[in-house]
Order: structure tokens, then sequence, then C-alpha cells
């Protein structure tokens, strides 16, 4: 009797000796275990950060578009609409645009349509009928009778290579008629020889960049 008390006792003391290693033993796997996974997901968490790609930058600006108040008078659709124009060579593209229509008529008085069209890469200040309005009637009319001072104004509008906006904030361009023409402004307001304003600008065609402007350039 006495020996069954006595192994009963070694046991109670064996087991209360061995649990609390066990149950710590057990914490501190599971305290591993928390830990463990706590760490897979920050690293998962960073690969997917690592593997997103970054969103790609919109080249797209808005000086790529035209601007400018006047270009609220283009149509919104058809061959005389900026997706219509950018379609056409620039003498073609000018024919489809109303407010261009006395630039056109003095563009194939002076011969110049398969000049302006054929051409490759080239901008255009084109003036619109208000700016040929500005010159006395009489004076328009003589120029508009006389071919080859005609042809030296109109090809004084003409600059080789298509200039982007940004060329136009301060810059000095040869012209077809062999003078020059300066420019300067930023955003969307521009002048031509100080004196011609850009009212709609950066207009494309299939050969040319155009800017519409508000007053006829002249060469010295």
């Amino acid at each position: 009797m006495n020996n069954l008390r006595f192994r009963r006792t070694a046991i109670a003391a064996v087991a209360a000796a061995v649990l609390p290693f066990a149950l710590t033993a057990c914490s501190d796997s599971g305290s591993e275990d928390s830990s463990k996974k706590s760490d897979t997901a920050a690293e998962s968490s960073e690969s997917d950060k690592q593997q997103d790609p970054a969103p790609e930058a919109d080249d797209t600006t808005d000086m790529a578009k035209p601007f400018g108040g006047a270009c609220a008078s283009v149509p919104a659709d058809g061959a005389g609409s900026f997706d219509g124009m950018a379609k056409d060579p620039v003498a073609t593209a000018a024919s489809n645009n109303p407010a261009l229509s006395t630039l056109v008529t003095a563009v194939k008085k002076a011969g110049l349509v398969d000049t302006l069209n054929n051409a490759e890469g080239i901008t255009v200040f084109a003036p619109t009928n208000d700016a040929f309005a500005k010159i006395p009637k009489a004076d328009l009319d003589k120029v508009l009778a006389d071919k080859a001072t005609l042809t030296k104004i109109l090809t004084y509008h003409v600059v080789g290579g298509q200039l982007t906006p940004q060329q136009l904030e301060n810059g000095t361009f040869d012209t077809l008629q062999k003078g020059k023409v300066t420019t300067t402004g930023s955003g969307e307001a521009y002048q031509v020889n100080g004196v011609s304003k850009v009212v709609c600008g950066n207009v494309q065609t299939a050969n040319a960049t155009v800017y519409i402007v508000d007053t006829v350039l002249m060469p010295k």
C-alpha cells in the first residue's frame, strides 16, 4: 500500500515538473510560428510591391493638341475638322476650313497649291479671313492681281520644318521667301513679328503644322 502511494506521488511530482516545460515549449513554438507567418506575409507584400509594374507616364499633353480661342470655330467633324485636316496636305486642308477661304484664294492665284501640298515637313502661318480684311480692299485687290508680290507675301508665311509651340517661345526662322520671322510667347499666347497673334495653333495636316494668325505678315 505504501509502495502504491509512493508511486502515485512520484508520478505526480514528475508530471508537475514536466508540465511547465511542455507548456513553455508549446508557447515558444506558437510564437515562432506566428513570427514566421508575419515574416512571410511581410516578404509576400514586399514581393508584390516589386512585381507590380509602376503606372506608365502619360506622354500626351495639352500642347500636343490645337490650342487658341479661334479653334472653337473649327468644324467638329468632316474634312474641315482637325481630324479631317490631318489627313490632307496643307493647301487642301486649308480649303476645307471656312475661316481660311481668302488665303486659299490667294494661294490659288499665286499658283502655290502644288508647291505647298508637295512640300515635306513645313510650318505655315495662315492668316484668317479677318486678317486679310484688315488690309484696305483696294490694296488687297492690287496684291491679289500681282502674282509676284502675292507670291512673296505668301511664301513669307512658310517656314521649313514643323515647329512645336515650345520652339515659338523665342525663335527666329528662315522663310520660303528667304526672309526671317521671329516668334515670342509661351503657353497658349504667341506672336509672330510682334504684330500677328496666333489664334489657333498647332493644327496638324498631312505635311505641315499650321498656326492660324490674325494679321497678314509682310516681308521687308
